[in-house]
């Protein structure tokens, strides 16, 4: 459960966040939620996937971190190990809210990262009351996060027009020989992109949506790559 509440310098002048990493404070997550934005980034650490919302009625793209729920295999203790966090993840315990045209700050009170007062975390505001530059490192993040989901909603329906999702399964069989199985996601259609006519491409690159499709191809590699995550996490375990 969340607690979002309005930001502000009077009610949270001695709060302070906990930015290390760890199950403990909800890292331990299998996927991160991302967008076309920060595709060129996420793709050289994390397989980037396409999952349906919700309500059944559209997609997302993920950033993938594990291969069942509550895995993450980038964390290691307090360490993340890639050099880049999804910004879905960076941003917590903060969240943004919209009031008509008005972007305004919200933070999760029952968020683990939270401390009143003390010396452990960082400081949201500076003692006078104005922000801290970490606060401002947060609202930078959270009007990424913000544009590049206003943003995703074309890139999918543009993948959706062009057929260019389809579902897959992947067969995991770890070096002890246990089974595992990921499935319920999405990538894109490699036959059918290459089958698009000049003008298709043309559309799809003037959108500005051609380079985030192969990037989210590339990054498909990277599922070699967590698979010996895996790999090592459960030889540590046994």
């Amino acid at each position: 459960m969340s607690h979002p509440v309005l930001l502000n310098n009077r009610d949270h002048k001695d709060l302070r966040v906990i930015t290390a990493r760890g199950a403990a404070y909800g890292d331990n997550a299998m996927s991160a939620l991302t967008f076309p934005d920060e595709f060129r980034t996420l793709q050289a650490h994390y397989p980037i996937v396409f999952h349906k919302t919700g309500d059944g009625t559209g997609f997302q793209a993920l950033a993938l971190l594990g291969f069942q729920e509550g895995e993450n295999l980038f964390l290691d203790g307090e360490r993340w190990d890639a050099p880049d966090l999804p910004l879905t993840v960076e941003r917590q315990p903060f969240l943004i809210g919209v009031d008509g045209e008005q972007l305004m700050v919200h933070v999760d009170m029952d968020s683990p990262r939270l401390r009143s007062g003390g010396a452990e975390g960082e400081a949201v505001f500076l003692p006078q009351g104005g922000s801290s530059d970490y606060l401002e490192r947060v609202n930078s993040v959270l009007l990424a996060i913000h544009n590049g989901l206003q943003g995703a909603s074309a890139f999918i329906g543009a993948l959706l027009d062009y057929g260019l999702l389809e579902s897959f399964v992947v067969d995991i069989t770890l070096d002890d020989g246990s089974q595992n199985r990921l499935a319920g996601f999405y990538a894109i259609h490699e036959e059918r992109l290459a089958a698009l006519g000049a003008d298709a491409l043309a559309r799809l690159h003037r959108a500005g949506h051609l380079q985030a499709i192969y990037m989210a191809i590339a990054s498909l590699s990277n599922l070699r790559a967590l698979i010996e995550r895996k790999n090592r996490r459960h030889a540590a375990q046994r």
